[in-house]
């Protein structure tokens, strides 16, 4: 093993074990953003963005939407429901409230300890809404949580599903029209208030999202960790704001927002206001404090100005699926921001690895596992040409190692005449100075691949549950440990191969077996898909290390021979 060689290991270990230091799921406040203690009033939080008395209000509407004001369970107060089922989720809608209580997916099973096989993710924690909706006119604020519904019907238009409600005791009828789409994620709302507008004359909603999404995982603890607020303002890029990087404080932003997300690991669920010009004018974001060293609940509630007695907004209730949130708002499948703060950096590569496997997935029409082993060897014969040239300069540079080392004694009182005299010997050999740094930058080329699938790993749907062969689940680590195991297994292997027909060096020989174990060490608790494509590439490279082991021996012993090299390092 080469020094070349040896510093890309070295590299890759330090990608390995500093990605998840340097790239955890908060990101930093950006300008137009105001922190400020829980307990601060709406004044001090940001006067400059929005007049007191809206914050006052989008305070009061956090607070009083944090949880339902109806528990279903334990009380005297009559809930009525209805139930609505597409392709794709089925939703019950309750009175008093007007709001989804429940959104199971019947796609995705739940993985929570306790539950019954087969039992479809639901979205919403017991006792929770989907969202809550509070409407606001001058100083009087009313929370829907409150408000008796009279379901009408269920109809149809054309593939979707329409359900009317009108409320039963308010002085101006409140009336909400639901919509869902037979193959989309996707609901609408729309309310209409009867009568002639307030005499404010402007009317505001708050929509506020549950104060947690329900983890259907295995391991929950790592579930809430990925508790977390998304929103985008105009046309920027998307923001991220972890549960625990909000504890106790209040955090609010003005202007467009064109969506508001909450997601956990897997799931999301974001609000939208419908139409391209309209926006939410105010977005506010309140922590709680934590419970034993976890942020576990959090409140997101964003302000929609109400325009001639109507609104209408949209919901995405569903999986953290790329092509569906891609497909629903412009920087929605960004709703989970890879790589913190180097975010502009990882993001692109991220979402490159996953349009190809989506691709590989529906051309080739296999399983993710198998589309994991063909990408492996595929990225491995695109960079086939690469590791060529860099390994024959390598043997190039071995060759030439003794000259070098002759007039670095020769000259070492005189740096300029060493210079010269190791540029004349280096274009005598067709080289250049570069070339040493250059033979590493094929084995640091896969780099950024790796570093797209550590968060494709960590957080995609379509890997989410999915088995390959012993693997019950991709997104996790093999309960067997055996990818970890082949994994070190093929990269020693690897460096065995490469170690062949080179001249004995007592580091390289050390080398060759700590390499291995230190990172069969950190990949054993990493994602079992990570391990599968790691070690493929390994075993995929083996060939070319062979023929290249095969004539470096040839050109040593000044002879062609046939069939594999013989010779090994020795001990």
């Amino acid at each position: 093993m080469d020094r070349r060689t040896l510093l890309a290991l070295a590299l890759t270990a330090m990608v390995i074990v500093a990605t998840p230091v340097l790239f955890p799921t908060a990101r930093p406040a950006r300008s137009g953003v105001v922190e400020s203690p829980a307990d601060t009033s709406a004044r001090a939080v940001m006067p400059s963005l929005a007049p007191p008395p809206v914050l006052a209000a989008a305070q009061r509407a956090a607070t009083r939407s944090g949880a339902a004001t109806i528990v279903e369970k334990g009380t005297a107060t009559h809930v009525e429901s209805t139930t609505v089922s597409t392709s794709r989720a089925t939703y019950r809608l309750v009175s008093p409230g007007g709001v989804p209580a429940t959104v199971t997916l019947p796609a995705y099973r739940s993985l929570r300890a306790g539950v019954a096989k087969g039992t479809p993710v639901d979205l919403v924690e017991e006792g929770d809404r989907l969202f809550h909706l509070t409407l606001q006119s001058g100083t009087e604020m009313l929370d829907l949580d409150t408000v008796t519904f009279k379901f009408e019907p269920p109809s149809r238009d054309g593939n979707t599903i329409v359900q009317a409600m009108t409320s039963v005791s308010l002085a101006r009828s409140l009336t909400l029209t639901y919509r869902f789409p037979a193959d989309s994620f996707v609901m609408s709302v729309e309310g209409v208030l009867a009568g002639a507008p307030g005499a404010s004359g402007e009317t505001s909603l708050f929509v506020s999202l549950p104060a947690r999404l329900r983890s259907e995982e295995a391991d929950v603890r790592d579930d809430v960790r990925h508790l977390a607020f998304a929103y985008r303002v105009a046309k920027g890029e998307s923001k991220g704001v972890a549960f625990r990087g909000l504890d106790t404080l209040v955090r609010a932003d003005s202007g467009a927002v064109q969506w508001v997300a909450e997601r956990n690991k897997y799931f999301v669920v974001a609000a939208l206001p419908a139409g391209e010009d309209t926006a939410f004018q105010l977005l506010l974001l309140r922590g709680e404090p934590q419970i034993n060293g976890e942020a576990v609940r959090a409140h997101a509630t964003a302000m929609l100005r109400v325009s001639n007695n109507r609104f209408v907004l949209r919901v995405f209730a569903g999986p953290q699926s790329w092509e569906h949130l891609r497909a629903t708002a412009a920087e929605l499948e960004n709703v989970n921001p890879y790589g913190g703060w180097l975010h502009a950096v990882v993001q692109p590569f991220a979402t490159i690895v996953m349009r190809l496997l989506l691709w590989l997935r529906d051309t080739v029409n296999v399983g993710y596992g198998w589309v994991l082993v063909i990408f492996g060897v595929t990225v491995r014969l695109l960079m086939w040409p690469l590791n060529q040239n860099a390994m024959r300069s390598s043997m190039k540079l071995q060759r030439i190692q003794p000259q070098l080392a002759e007039l670095q004694a020769k000259y070492k009182n005189d740096p300029e005449k060493q210079r010269e005299a190791m540029m004349k010997l280096y274009q005598e050999h067709g080289m250049s100075p570069f070339t040493p740094i250059l033979g590493c930058l094929p084995m640091l080329l896969p780099m950024p691949i790796l570093f797209a699938l550590y968060f494709v790993f960590q957080n995609t749907i379509e890997l989410r549950g999915v088995s390959f062969l012993w693997l019950p689940d991709l997104s996790l680590r093999d309960p067997l440990f055996i990818t970890p195991l082949f994994m070190g297994v093929s990269m020693f292997g690897l460096s065995w191969i490469g170690m062949r027909g080179m001249p004995p060096n007592p580091q390289s020989k050390m080398m060759l077996y700590i390499m291995p174990v230190m990172f069969t060490v950190l990949f054993w608790n990493f994602a079992s898909g990570l391990n599968l494509y790691y070690a493929v590439q390994n075993i995929a490279a083996l060939p070319q290390q062979w023929l290249l082991a095969h004539e470096r021996i040839s050109k040593a012993n000044g002879t062609k021979k046939q069939g594999g090299p013989k010779g090994a390092p020795s001990g």
